[in-house]
C-alpha cells in the first residue's frame, strides 16, 4: 500500500513538474506582452504585469503588411491542409482495403518521405518556381506545405480506415450502395477522429514553416512567421511587441486545438457491426 502510494505520489510530482516546464514559456510569452517596457527590461524578473497595457498588441497589429500576412498564411495553410486531406484519404483507402502490385514499396515511400529533412527540397522548389515565373506567389508555398504534411496525413489515415470493420463497408454493398458509395456514407464518417488529428498536424506545420517563405517570397507575398522576425528598433528588439505578436500567432493554434480536442471522438465504431 505504501509503495502504490508512493509511487503515485511520484508519479503525480514528474507530471507536475512537467508541466510547469513546457507551460511556463507559454506564459512567459502571455504575460510579457502585456508589462510595460521597464519591467521587461527589469534585471529583477517580474512574473506577474502589474500595470498591464496593451500598447505592444497595437504595435504589432499596426505594424506594415500585418494583415497582408494574415491572409497569405491562412490561404496557404487551409489550402495545404484540405488538398493533403483529400488526396490523402483516397490513397490511404487504397492502401488499406486494396491489393495491387507495388502497394507495400508505395507504404515505404511515403515513410521515406515522412523521414527526409524538406530542407532538402528548397533548392529544387525555388528554381522550379523561378523557371515558371511564380516568384512571390502563394501556389508554390501551399504545394509545397501540401508535400510537407501529406506522408504523415496518408500514414495515419490508412491506420484509421485499418481500424473500420470490412464488415461495415460490406453491409453497405450488400444494401445496395456500390464501393464508393459505401466508403462515402459508411467510412467517411467514421474518419472524423483521423482527419481532425491530421488536420490539426498539417495546420500547426504549415502555420510555423518559415524558411522557403522567406525564399520564395518579397514583402508582399510573406506570411506570420516572417513578420514575427520584424520587431527592431534601433534600439536593438522590440521584446514587448515580439511577445504580443507571437501571443497572437499562437491563437489561432490554441483555438483549432481546442475545437477539434472536443470533436474528435474515438470508438465510433463499437457497436456498429450488424448482427
Amino acid at each position: 500500500m505504501r509503495r502504490s502510494l508512493f509511487g503515485r505520489t511520484w508519479l503525480n510530482v514528474t507530471a507536475a513538474v512537467l508541466v510547469v516546464f513546457f507551460v511556463f514559456p507559454v506564459y512567459w510569452m502571455f504575460a510579457t506582452s502585456f508589462k510595460q517596457n521597464t519591467d521587461i527590461l527589469s534585471s529583477t524578473p517580474v512574473f506577474v504585469p502589474l500595470n498591464p497595457t496593451f500598447e505592444h498588441f497595437t504595435t504589432a497589429v499596426n505594424a506594415p503588411n500585418f494583415w497582408t500576412y494574415v491572409v497569405n498564411s491562412v490561404t496557404v495553410t487551409v489550402g495545404a491542409v484540405v488538398i493533403s486531406l483529400v488526396i490523402a484519404t483516397l490513397a490511404s483507402f487504397a492502401i488499406a482495403r486494396m491489393k495491387f502490385r507495388g502497394r507495400k514499396a508505395f507504404v515505404l515511400v511515403v515513410m521515406m518521405s515522412q523521414m527526409a529533412p524538406w530542407e532538402v527540397m528548397t533548392i529544387a522548389v525555388y528554381i522550379i518556381s523561378r523557371d515558371n515565373d511564380m516568384l512571390n506567389s502563394l501556389v508554390p508555398l501551399t504545394f509545397f506545405y501540401m508535400m510537407m504534411v501529406l506522408p504523415f496525413t496518408i500514414w495515419t489515415l490508412r491506420s484509421f480506415i485499418a481500424a473500420v470493420p470490412k464488415e461495415l463497408e460490406e453491409s453497405a454493398m450488400v444494401d445496395g450502395c456500390t464501393r464508393t458509395q459505401a466508403f462515402v456514407k459508411v467510412i467517411f464518417p467514421l474518419l472524423a477522429p483521423g482527419l481532425m488529428s491530421t488536420s490539426l498536424f498539417g495546420f500547426i506545420t504549415a502555420w510555423n514553416e518559415f524558411p522557403l517563405v522567406l525564399i520564395l517570397n518579397k514583402e508582399e507575398g510573406k506570411t506570420l512567421p516572417v513578420w514575427l522576425s520584424s520587431f527592431r528598433t534601433a534600439f536593438g528588439d522590440d521584446w514587448g511587441a515580439t511577445m504580443a505578436a507571437s501571443t497572437l500567432f499562437a491563437i489561432p493554434v490554441l483555438i483549432l486545438f481546442i475545437f477539434l480536442q472536443r470533436k474528435a471522438v474515438g470508438g465510433l465504431t463499437d457497436g456498429a457491426v450488424k448482427g
